[in-house]
């Protein structure tokens, strides 16, 4: 939030949306009024002398405008009221130059007391000026009225301005958080689909290879299934990354079981499973558990060096309680992007995530019981 607020600061600029506006320079009009004395006086002395202020006032509102953060265009604007107290006493029209004081501050300043204070002051320093140099009392009174009304209503102004690019900072940061989120659920679902994918391709592979190499001839046809597997593998694979690109990831948990049953009886290992269906279970747990099925089974193929697995399934105190268990010799050090992600889905549906590795590795995973989506 500090950082939105920073840039929301930087991001008002004090006439306009932005630096060098077009719309900025046609506040320039009120300006005009600067010349009514000279107009009237027909001296050319006081029109050299009144054409150099302006020429000064162009300098810093051209300066004001072009500057390219609030911060900044703050800098010049005690210009304008120093040309207002050099000009005020001999040209009433300067009075106009406060006005620009009053216009700007706001949309440079948030904080409505400050500025109230700020245009306080230059009220004070005209009506001192005015009662030193004897001026006329109604362009006195003129002159903080435009203060007064001008800095109220911009100051309205700038803070709608403020509230609405903090607005547009919040949903960019929520933007760029969505596509961040995203980015990591893309990179989770394809390491759990071809993490899981291509490792039983490998492991077919393989198979296939020592088959052919080292077997008699009576494991030619096995080998040829096996390398069938492996083909029919690969369109999966394919297949799978379509799904986890739009989103639709598992087939089931009944049909992730059955291919955890065929992964691990090509690795050599023993499934158990004890499964009961859930009816009271939604489509978003049947996902994350399914994908904690296949992060499992993966894991175990690949580092567990076991000859057992144990799956099961059931309903216990509210929760749909998962337990995958092997009796390999592998230990697990640390979360992997897999065990990371699993933890992740299950703790974004209010889950628990346990993982023990010592005699072989256990996994838990309870998910709440809710009402199932219609």
């Amino acid at each position: 939030m500090y950082q939105i607020e920073d840039r929301t600061r930087n991001s008002v600029k004090s006439l306009g949306e932005g630096p060098q506006s077009k719309r900025d320079y046609i506040w320039l009009a009120y300006s005009i009024f600067f010349f009514i004395d000279p107009v009237m006086n027909h001296n050319r002395t006081y029109w050299i002398e009144n054409i150099v202020l302006y020429l000064v006032f162009l300098g810093v509102y051209v300066g004001c405008m072009q500057a390219v953060t609030t911060r900044t265009s703050l800098y010049w604007v005690p210009g304008f009221t120093i040309l207002g107290l050099i000009a005020y006493p001999i040209n009433g029209g300067a009075s106009s130059f406060f006005v620009y004081t009053a216009a700007i501050l706001p949309m440079c300043i948030s904080s409505m007391p400050l500025v109230a204070a700020l245009l306080i002051g230059q009220s004070g320093l005209v009506i001192a000026e005015g009662i030193y140099f004897h001026l006329n009392w109604l362009s006195i009174g003129s002159t903080i009225g435009f203060i007064a009304v001008i800095g109220v209503s911009n100051s309205f102004v700038g803070q709608q301005k403020r509230a609405d690019a903090k607005l547009r900072m919040a949903h960019e940061e929520i933007e760029q958080l969505a596509a961040m989120a995203e980015r990591e659920r893309i990179a989770r679902d394809l390491h759990d689909v071809l993490g899981h994918t291509l490792s039983v391709v490998v492991l077919k592979a393989e198979l296939a290879g020592r088959l052919l190499k080292d077997g008699p001839s009576q494991d030619v046809a096995r080998a040829m299934r096996e390398i069938g597997d492996v083909e029919a593998t690969g369109r999966t694979a394919l297949k799978e990354v379509r799904e986890a690109i739009g989103g639709y990831r598992s087939q089931g948990l009944a049909a992730e079981l059955e291919l955890a049953r065929r992964t691990l009886d090509a690795a050599g290992v023993a499934l158990r499973c004890e499964a009961k269906a859930a009816k009271e279970m939604t489509v978003t747990q049947e996902t994350v558990l399914s994908l904690a099925v296949r992060e499992a089974v993966t894991n175990i193929v690949r580092h567990a060096e076991a000859s057992v697995c144990r799956v099961s399934l059931a309903t216990e105190g509210g929760f749909h309680a998962l337990k995958v268990e092997d009796d390999g010799t592998h230990k697990v050090e640390r979360e992997g992007n897999g065990l990371r992600g699993m933890r992740e889905r299950v703790d974004a549906l209010g889950g628990v995530f346990l993982l023990e590795s010592g005699k072989g590795t256990r996994l838990m995973i309870r998910l709440p019981i809710v009402e199932a989506a219609r």
